[in-house]
């Protein structure tokens, strides 16, 4: 079960905000899910990102320019719209990220 699930696209994101959001997160014992860490080549993409997003509780989201160009940010995103929140005690949370801000 993980804590926070973490959905980026662009390099630049991952390594200006979300790998230092992610380490804050860990640092304070919470339990975090980012696709580059957690998932290895060659392992089943879809069905391993839906079932971290099924073991969550809070959505960060983090949308890029270029967010909703990938394939698999966009299913991310269908599966944590789609989690019911009364029944789950879930939260999402949404960030707009600007190059160079």
């Amino acid at each position: 079960m993980y804590d926070v699930f973490l959905s980026f696209r662009d390099r630049e994101v991952c390594e200006n905000f979300v790998k230092s959001l992610n380490e804050a997160l860990v640092q304070k014992g919470i339990k975090t899910f980012m696709d580059s860490e957690n998932l290895l080549m060659g392992q089943d993409f879809p069905s391993k990102l839906k079932e971290a997003i099924e073991q969550s509780r809070i959505y960060v989201v983090i949308f890029s320019e270029n967010y909703a160009e990938s394939q698999w940010c966009l299913k991310e995103l269908v599966q944590i719209m789609g989690r019911r929140t009364e029944q789950n005690s879930c939260y999402r949370y949404f960030i707009r990220w600007h190059r160079g801000k």
